[in-house]
C-alpha cells in the first residue's frame, strides 16, 4: 500500500478546499502536509483530485511517494502536533 506525503502551498482561497479533501484520506500533520497510506486507487484519485482544485500557474503541491511506510524515517524536532502513531 503506497504511503503519501502531501505538502502544499496555494493560494488562501483555496486552502481550505484542499486541506477538506486531503483530510479525508491523509491524516493532518502541520498546516499545509498531510500523510499516510492510502490504496492505488485513492492514489489516483488525490493526485486527480488536488489537479482540480488548484490552479496550476498559481500553486503548487508536492506529493512524495514511498513504496510503503516501511521505508520513511521521520525525524521530528520540537512538537509533533497530530502523532499518527495514536491513530487505530
Amino acid at each position: 500500500m503506497p504511503y503519501l506525503i502531501i505538502a502544499y502551498d496555494v493560494k488562501t482561497c483555496r486552502v481550505q478546499k484542499l486541506h477538506d479533501f486531503l483530510k479525508g484520506y491523509l491524516y493532518w500533520q502541520q498546516n499545509s502536509l498531510f500523510e499516510g497510506d492510502v490504496t492505488e486507487a485513492d492514489k489516483v484519485l488525490i493526485f486527480e483530485k488536488i489537479e482540480e482544485i488548484i490552479d496550476k500557474e498559481q500553486d503548487s503541491v508536492f506529493c512524495y511517494i514511498l513504496a510503503t511506510k516501511k521505508n520513511l524515517k521521520k525525524k521530528i524536532i520540537g512538537i509533533e502536533k497530530k502523532p499518527t502513531s495514536l491513530v487505530l
